[in-house]
C-alpha cells in the first residue's frame, strides 16, 4: 500500500497543485489508514466497506470528533477513486459509505475592542515590534491565512496602490486592498526594520526572522499566543481568529458575502456561510430599528 499512497501523494501535490498542508494532512491520514491495514494484515485488494466502517469506528473510539472522521474518509474516498482511475482497484470500497454529519461551528473571533488592544501590544521602537506589528496590522486588515502571510514576497505587496497579491489554497492568486493602517506598517517595518534583519542573506520573503530567515507558521503562532496574553484576551485566539475577526466585522458593517468570499479566497460560498450568524444578527437589528411594531 505503501507506493500507491506515494503515488496518490504526487498526483494531488503535482497534478492537482493543493496545498502543501493540504498533502501533509492527506499522509497522516493514509498512513494511519495503512497502519490499520498492517495490524488486521489487510492488503489493498482485501478492503471493502466493511473494513473501511470498522476503521472509523475505531476512529471514534479513539475519541476524534465527527469532523475529523469526516475529514478521514474524504481522504479514502479521494484515494480509492485515484486508484480506481488508474485501474489498480476495480471497486470503491467508500462509496456507500455516508459521510458523519458534521455541525458547523460558530469561529471564534475577537470584539473590536479587543483587536484595537491587541494590535497595540508590539513594542514599535523595536525591530521585531515594528515586524510584529506590520504583520498584525496586515493580517487583520487582509483576512490572509497565516500560510499566506508567511509566504508573502516583497514584490508582493504594492503599498502605494493599496493592495497585495497572495497564492491561497491550490496556488490560485488573489489580490487583496490594504487599509492605511497596514499600509503604514508595512511601510515602517519596510525602512526601519527589514533591511537591519535581512543583514547580508538575500530574502525574498517579506517578513524576516532575527536570523533573516523567512518567518513561519509556527513562530508567528508562538508570537500571537504572546501578544494575546499581554492584551488580556481570555479567548483562545489562533492565527484562523484574526481572519475570522476580518470577515465578521466587515459584514456587521453591511458587506455583502459574496464580496467576502472574494476576499477570503473561499472558492465556495458555502465555505463564507459560516458568518451568515453575523448577518442574522444585523438583519435583527435592522428590524428592531425600523418596524413599526418590532
Amino acid at each position: 500500500m505503501r507506493s500507491q499512497i506515494a503515488s496518490f501523494i504526487n498526483y494531488v501535490q503535482v497534478e492537482r497543485g493543493l496545498s502543501p498542508n493540504t498533502v501533509i494532512a492527506y499522509r497522516s491520514d493514509l498512513e494511519k489508514f495503512a497502519r490499520f491495514c498492517v495490524t488486521r494484515k489487510l492488503p489493498l485488494a482485501g478492503v471493502g466497506r466493511e473494513q473501511v466502517v470498522d476503521f472509523l469506528g475505531r476512529l471514534y473510539r479513539q475519541g476524534l470528533d465527527s469532523r475529523s472522521v469526516a475529514r478521514q474518509l474524504a481522504t479514502l474516498r479521494s484515494f480509492f477513486r485515484f486508484l480506481l482511475q488508474e485501474e489498480i482497484l476495480r471497486r470503491d470500497p467508500t462509496e456507500h459509505i455516508e459521510s458523519p454529519r458534521v455541525w458547523k461551528r460558530l469561529p471564534k473571533f475577537l470584539s473590536l475592542g479587543e483587536v484595537e488592544r491587541l494590535l497595540a501590544q508590539p513594542d514599535a521602537a523595536t525591530l521585531l515590534g515594528l515586524r510584529d506589528q506590520a504583520m498584525l496590522e496586515l493580517l487583520y486588515a487582509t483576512g490572509l491565512r497565516v500560510s499566506e502571510l508567511v509566504n508573502l514576497k516583497v514584490g508582493d505587496v504594492q503599498l502605494e496602490a493599496g493592495y497585495l497579491r497572495c497564492l491561497g489554497k491550490g496556488s490560485k492568486e488573489r489580490v487583496v486592498p490594504l487599509g492605511r493602517k497596514a499600509i503604514a506598517a508595512v511601510e515602517a517595518y519596510l525602512q526601519r526594520a527589514r533591511p537591519r534583519l535581512v543583514k547580508r542573506r538575500a530574502s525574498a520573503h517579506l517578513f524576516l526572522s532575527r536570523r533573516g530567515q523567512g518567518m513561519t507558521r509556527q513562530h508567528f503562532w508562538h508570537l500571537l499566543g504572546g501578544y494575546v496574553r499581554t492584551a488580556g484576551i481570555r479567548t483562545r485566539l489562533s492565527p484562523h481568529g484574526l481572519r475570522h475577526s476580518f470577515a465578521t466585522h466587515l459584514l456587521e458593517r453591511g458587506a455583502d458575502l459574496r464580496s467576502v468570499q472574494v476576499l477570503l479566497g473561499h472558492a465556495d460560498i458555502s465555505s463564507t456561510e459560516i458568518y451568515t450568524h453575523v448577518a442574522q444578527e444585523r438583519l435583527k437589528q435592522v428590524y428592531r430599528a425600523y418596524h413599526p411594531r418590532a
